[in-house]
């Protein structure tokens, strides 16, 4: 007990000592911000942090706005949001040097000068990649991640790390490190996750553009709940060297490095950026195809497959509204919508993701959780999977006829021979051969999904696990898929979510109607997704959904 006790002692420490690098971060932030002010007392910040980042970026370029300008706007903004929402975790105090070096090479890509931030979990020299865990402080990362590399060959600057939920594995974004991110809308409802620190940044004005990741649509639901927008590409379109995971190594379910940006043209520059020379020969098993400028500019109108449920999780009503607005914009502007049939959306989350995800019976997974603190919102998830085999069938078994959903997740979560996992990799080949052959016979370009939303209250994310089918889908199938917010909750909606009933009518049910209320004039998103490596694509049908 002596030595429990010391030992969460130190980790206790070792928080206090993070928090208290948190703070240093801020103030040395603030330090810069009012040195630079007073130096430059007529630069107009708020003009700068109105421009757009095509347009911010063409400015840098031709030298009409200065590096530092632009630069200390940015840090100043990113203070602010980080008070209102804590999302910063750390300041990357080496961008300042990085800014003076550029001033005096001049050398220019095309992300020449834009300040851009990082998720937590994405390797930057000399800094932790905790993903929210107290075993990675002080573990600085030894070299920069490949796209944190590329970014900086491409004259961006990275300014600060930010915020995420222990594990990764939540669309919340909380941790017993550095605590309880809050949507920049409305400070009761969660920022979404597990990029959330990202998007409450970059949905507050505090980062122009943001790098995340996604496992079940960790770019997409901070997106969606902060009104901005992002694109989860295909799997390894983007190189992933030097990113963490809690579960490495499983193959099931495809994550992606992606951009979060208020706007699409942002994305695609980023994009541009990244698929260049230096990304394909620091990691040679990314393919070397540049951006198709192209498919991207094209204005044939599209063939666009919709649906407005997955008949798994009920949309809200909002939800519901957006597909469809969106959908008879989209046939006023000349394209063609055909309905698309969903089936099977239950097998694919409980024996293609949730069982993929977690086939070594959720080893790795406890692994990581073993000897920390707190659990931050996934103490039952840890103890269902540290079980027995034996516990975890027979709570199947009983909660079946009654929570079917839960017996789905709880029968899934066991350790599988290496002849069901291959078994399984093959099933999902060919879930993912007969989508492709439903979409092919529908001759579609792209799809129109509905998104998880509006953004739901603090705190219930990690009691609604089962909400992720929306966007896990296409991690399982590991087509590209993008967000981009369409409209607002009305109080018409609010008063359609009364009847809100679900699919089950279960807890989970339930619980999905609490966590939407309250919602009036948050943003509503829908998902656009293409085929895999169809990036471009992707991008413009988000382009033409964003203009209409």
């Amino acid at each position: 007990l002596l030595l429990r006790w010391r030992r969460r002692r130190g980790l206790w420490r070792k928080v206090a000592e993070a928090q208290q690098r948190q703070e240093r971060s801020l103030v040395q932030m603030e330090t810069a911000v009012q040195r630079f002010r007073e130096q430059n007392p007529s630069v107009n910040v708020v003009s700068i942090l109105s421009l757009p980042l095509p347009e911010l970026s063409k400015k840098l370029r031709d030298g009409s706005l200065p590096l530092d300008h632009v630069f200390y706007a940015y840090v100043g903004k990113a203070v602010q949001i980080t008070i209102e929402t804590n999302c910063i975790t750390e300041y990357l105090q080496e961008s300042e040097t990085q800014l003076q070096k550029m001033k005096l090479t001049g050398k220019q890509g095309l992300l020449y000068g834009v300040p851009v931030s990082i998720k937590d979990s994405i390797d930057c020299q000399g800094h932790d990649s905790t993903m929210g865990f107290i075993k990675y402080l002080n573990k600085p990362a030894a070299e920069d991640s490949v796209v944190v590399q590329v970014l900086r060959r491409q004259g961006a600057i990275p300014f600060v790390k930010t915020n995420v939920p222990q594990s990764l594995i939540s669309y919340d974004c909380k941790n017993s490190i550095f605590g309880q991110t809050c949507n920049p809308l409305l400070y009761t409802k969660s920022p979404g996750g597990s990029s959330g620190g990202e998007g409450a940044l970059v949905g507050g004005g505090g980062s122009i553009l943001g790098i995340g990741t996604d496992v079940g649509g960790s770019l997409r639901f901070p997106a969606a709940f902060c009104g901005i927008c992002a694109l989860k590409p295909t799997g390894n379109r983007l190189s992933k060297r030097g990113i963490m995971s809690a579960v490495v190594g499983q193959k099931a379910v495809a994550a992606a490095v992606g951009p979060m940006a208020k706007d699409v043209e942002s994305l695609a520059l980023c994009l541009r950026a990244l698929l260049c020379e230096d990304m394909f020969s620091l990691d040679s098993t990314v393919p070397p195809l540049p951006f198709n400028e192209e498919v991207y500019s094209s204005t044939q109108p599209l063939r666009i497959g919709y649906y407005e449920t997955d008949f798994f999780t009920m949309p809200s009503p909002a939800m519901r509204r957006a597909v469809r607005e969106t959908k008879e914009l989209l046939e006023e502007a000349g394209h063609t919508l055909v309905p698309f049939e969903l089936t099977n959306v239950d097998y694919v989350v409980f024996n293609f993701c949730v069982r993929g995800m977690f086939a070594d019976g959720g080893t790795s997974f406890i692994k990581n959780l073993n000897g920390e603190v707190e659990k931050a919102g996934i103490g039952l998830f840890f103890w269902l999977a540290k079980s027995p085999h034996w516990l975890k069938t027979l709570l199947s078994w009983i909660a079946k006829p009654f929570v079917p959903r839960f017996s789905g997740i709880v029968g899934n979560l066991r350790a599988n021979t290496v002849d069901e996992v291959w078994s399984l990799h093959h099933e999902i080949e060919d879930f993912c051969h007969q989508f492709i052959a439903q979409w092919k016979k529908l001759n579609l370009d792209v799809m129109l999904c509905p998104m998880l939303g509006p953004a739901l209250r603090i705190g219930y994310p990690r009691k609604l696990s089962v909400a992720v089918s929306y966007t896990m889908l296409y991690n399982a199938l590991d087509f590209p898929a993008g967000v981009v917010p369409v409209t607002m909750v009305t109080d018409e909606d609010e008063e359609e979510l009364k009847g809100y009933k679900g699919y089950y009518q279960d807890f989970w049910d339930r619980t999905l109607a609490k966590a939407f209320h309250g919602s009036v004039g948050m943003p509503v998103a829908v998902q656009c997704v293409a085929l895999p490596w169809q990036e471009e694509l992707c991008l413009r049908f988000m382009k033409e959904v964003e203009a209409l």
